[in-house]
């Protein structure tokens, strides 16, 4: 649990991800469209990931696959379905300029 803290606040925008799961990847991309250079943790690839995986799973509320999990200014956004329904809403940009993530 800590770790994910510690990770989640190194950026304006950090992003957990595994390689198997796709929309990690459209996730990912709409943050780099958007001018964002976000912060990405690969739990597949991390020593730690499963016990970090278990820990989003529970942030998420049981949440099965919790990634990608998308952290903003340090506060825990969601996933991908939070975020994109964020992104139509025209709510997310706000929240990127707000946490100087973008600055356009």
């Amino acid at each position: 649990m800590e770790r994910v803290t510690k990770l989640s606040s190194e950026k304006a925008v950090v992003i957990f991800t595994a390689s198997e799961y796709p929309m990690c990847h459209t996730v990912t991309s709409l943050f780099s469209d958007l001018g964002v250079a976000a912060a990405e943790h690969e739990l597949d690839k991390d020593p730690r990931g499963r016990e970090m995986e278990r820990d989003l799973a529970r942030r998420l509320g049981g949440r099965a696959p919790p990634v990608p999990a998308v952290f903003i200014g340090g506060k825990l956004v969601g996933s991908t379905d939070r975020v994109m329904s964020l992104h139509l809403g025209g709510k997310l940009v706000p929240m990127l300029k707000a946490a100087g993530a973008i600055w356009l």
